[in-house]
């Protein structure tokens, strides 16, 4: 999952901004820097936002510069989105979880999921797994 962000710079900073995400923006004293800051403030307020339950909204804008959500965070999005209206409690007996380790799966604070579980979430949404490093 990648979100864009706008790098604009203003007297000696550089301000990183995602029009996709309105709440997100930082700066770095040089491009590069505003970059890396882009990716740590996108992925801390995706995390946040997930946590307290907040929509987010699919990522739209195509210009700027690519900014890659944190793997951990991209999964815990992607469940949800896959879940739809079914509740946790439905997709964890289909996966045989616990609606415990089920709602873990969704909180990138505390998602860990093997790759035996990848495998089995993939098959309960009729979904292929693939990984590409």
């Amino acid at each position: 999952m990648v979100f864009n962000c706008t790098i604009e710079k203003e007297e000696n900073i550089f301000i990183a901004q995602f029009p996709d995400m309105p709440n997100v923006m930082t700066c770095g004293f040089t491009h590069e820097e505003a970059l890396a800051m882009a990716k740590e403030a996108l992925d801390g307020c995706l995390e946040c936002d997930i946590a307290h339950g907040n929509e987010i909204p699919a990522p739209s804008f195509a210009e700027g510069y690519p900014v890659s959500v944190a793997p951990h965070i991209a999964l815990s999005l992607k469940l949800r989105e896959l879940r739809g209206s079914q509740s946790q409690t439905d997709i964890a007996r289909k996966l045989g979880l616990s609606y415990q380790a089920y709602q873990r799966l969704e909180n990138p604070r505390k998602a860990n999921p093997t790759v035996k579980t990848l495998e089995k979430i993939a098959r309960v949404y009729g979904r292929e797994l693939s990984i590409s490093l």
